[in-house]
């Protein structure tokens, strides 16, 4: 039995929520450092992932004689979101009006971003281990023949 797959499956998941988890905190890092007055500075990422079956599946046991493209076009790509503007008329970057923009990071959705990423991981790590278990049990039943 090849295990190998199921290893290297749970591995790819859990190097995708472990990147996702990176994205979210950059992100939360970078939440209150302010844009200059013409709008520069750090913008907002997100992790942009597809997965595609392979070619010529037809059913579910194609699917898995096949096998699935795992993580294929993981990347970071900025997002366009409104500026968060705050009134701090004595700030040095404020604007003539009195207000600092800051990236348009909403704090609620990365702490749900880095929320769903540690399940996801956890039921990675889960897969990974149950994979584990089988092959050292499948090695103990062939030592005792």
């Amino acid at each position: 039995m090849d295990y190998q797959r199921a290893f290297a499956i749970s591995a790819a998941g859990m190097s995708a929520e472990k990147l996702r988890v990176d994205v979210a905190a950059l992100n939360l890092a970078n939440a209150n450092s302010p844009l200059s007055p013409q709008g520069a500075g750090y913008q907002p990422l997100r992790v942009m992932s597809t997965t595609r079956a392979a070619h010529g599946v037809r059913s579910f046991g194609d699917l898995v004689e096949q096998g699935m493209a795992v993580n294929q076009g993981l990347s970071v790509a900025p997002y366009r979101a409104p500026a968060r503007r705050v009134h701090e008329p004595g700030h040095p970057q404020a604007d003539r009006d009195g207000y600092v923009s800051y990236p348009g990071v909403d704090t609620l959705t990365e702490m749900m971003i880095m929320m769903v990423a540690s399940r996801a991981y956890e039921a990675d790590v889960a897969a990974f281990n149950a994979a584990k278990t089988m092959a050292l049990k499948a090695l103990e039943i062939g030592g005792r023949t």
